[in-house]
């Protein structure tokens, strides 16, 4: 919330405050700006200036804090819990899951513009909260939903370039060949090779991060049309806003899947700096590549079953559970094919995580959203039974410190519901989302002037003979 405090100070906002309750019962303040500024790119001019000089200030008054010991298992451990990146639009807690600026997801769902009374947010309005600290208004997030509308329209030699593909290749690499080719129209290329200067990196950046959100969803539901509905185009809606256009471009007009993607879209969009797709993405960025390649590699490191493949691999078990076991599963019957899996040398897939300690509240909310529109749905059931079931397992193996379900256990059953059953696309819906979160990121990484990341690496001989000198001193 620090953004927050230091935002209060422009002149030319007007603040109101808003009581919201957190996850922990308890009472906190949520200060939120609005302006009467539609344009997006105006409002990052504005703040820009404040952030640099106070990323300056922080280097200048507190470089040399320290922020923790590095131990030999965190060097082998694939720098597992070391501090060691600046990410400015979401933060992840052990315990509280995901704040994104400051705000959880249950608190974006209630502040953040909504297409309907009650319903789901808008994912524009969550790409101009990362973007800008501020909760949007309605009038904000419409603009920015008819800019990213105006900005849609994706060449067609990107998707030729897919075309050169076979049919049968991984949607994520059918995927990550089209963003390849949008990169012809860098706006940051363009800049740079004309000598612009290292002040206004941000501002090209900015143009091809809101191209490339622009027409992500183009270029996946070509894709999808592609590979499962005989290359049959559904063009976008200008009436309809950025999650629901995906969806009829995918070819789903149910106003409940329109509502399921504003969803998706939104909780997925970013899960701090670390994770592999995010920390790819910053990397190759900081060679000063633009948007295109960063997030084309991110796209690469996100297609790792490690990562954002595990929802496929999710409903692919879920589904082996009902061809051997059948919908009306006992939880007696689960746990038997639970054990099964587990001693066949296999994981449990969509559960665990490498930072949380407790139940990913994007878990809590698609969870929600089921109990709401498809309680009686036998894959949810199936769901809610593993909620039971597998955490007490994993428990008692005693080799998990995080037995509770991820994001991932719950996504692929509300998409299989509405009908976009194949599994193998699922990566892709999420590399869409989190595209808002990377290139919001990306454009903060340019407007402060982050440096080339260049982290020190050492061989297991350097190890050793460290070590044994610590031991001896």
């Amino acid at each position: 919330m620090v953004l927050f405090r230091c935002l209060s100070r422009l002149s030319t906002l007007r603040s109101r405050t808003v009581q919201q309750p957190n996850n922990l019962g308890s009472v906190r303040w949520l200060q939120m700006q609005t302006s009467t500024d539609l344009d997006l790119h105006s409002q990052l001019k504005e703040l820009i200036p404040e952030q640099q000089e106070r990323l300056k200030k922080i280097r200048s008054d507190y470089g040399k804090v320290q922020l923790g010991n590095i131990t030999t298992d965190m060097v082998i451990g694939g720098m597992r819990g070391m501090v060691g990146l600046l990410w400015e639009t979401s933060l992840l807690d052990p315990e509280e899951g995901i704040r994104f600026r400051g705000l959880s997801i249950p608190e974006c769902q209630k502040v953040l513009p909504a297409a309907q009374p009650n319903g789901e947010p808008l994912p524009e309005g969550l790409l101009w909260l990362l973007l800008t600290g501020k909760v949007p208004s309605k009038e904000q997030v419409n603009a920015l939903s008819k800019e990213l509308r105006d900005r849609a329209t994706v060449p067609d030699y990107a998707f030729k370039a897919i075309d050169a593909l076979p049919v049968s290749a991984h949607p994520m690499t059918q995927f990550t060949t089209g963003v390849m080719a949008l990169q012809v129209q860098s706006e940051f290329q363009k800049a740079y090779d004309q000598g612009i200067h290292k002040s206004k990196y941000w501002e090209p950046t900015f143009e091809d991060s809101l191209n490339l959100i622009a027409r992500l969803p183009a270029v996946a539901a070509y894709v999808y049309r592609r590979i499962f509905k005989d290359g049959k185009i559904i063009p976008l809606d200008e009436s309809l806003d950025y999650g629901a256009n995906f969806s009829h471009m995918l070819g789903f007009d149910d106003p409940k899947m329109h509502e399921l993607m504003r969803l998706y879209v939104t909780i997925h969009s970013d899960h701090e700096g670390g994770n592999v797709s995010a920390h790819t993405g910053h990397l190759v960025a900081s060679a000063l590549s633009d948007p295109y390649l960063s997030f084309a590699a991110a796209l690469n490191g996100l297609a790792g079953p490690l990562h954002g493949l595990a929802n496929q691999e999710v409903l692919l078990w879920i589904k082996s559970v009902v061809e051997e076991c059948g919908e009306n599963i006992s939880k007696d019957q689960l746990k038997d094919y639970v054990w099964k899996t587990l001693n066949s040398g296999k994981v449990v897939p969509g559960f665990g995580h490498g930072v949380l300690r407790k139940t990913d509240p994007r878990y809590m909310c698609q969870r929600e959203f089921a109990l709401k529109h498809l309680p009686n749905d036998p894959l949810f059931q199936l769901v809610s039974k593993l909620y039971d079931v597998v955490p007490p397992i994993l428990t008692e193996l005693g080799k998990v410190k995080n037995p509770w379900p991820n994001v991932d256990a719950h996504s692929g059953v509300l998409l299989n519901y509405y009908g976009l059953t194949e599994a193998r696309y699922y990566t892709v819906l999420f590399g869409v989302s989190r595209s808002i979160g990377i290139c919001s990121q990306l454009i903060w990484d340019r407007a402060l002037g982050l440096p080339l990341e260049r982290p020190k690496s050492v061989t297991m001989e350097w190890l050793e003979n460290h070590c044994k000198k610590a031991a001896a001193a």
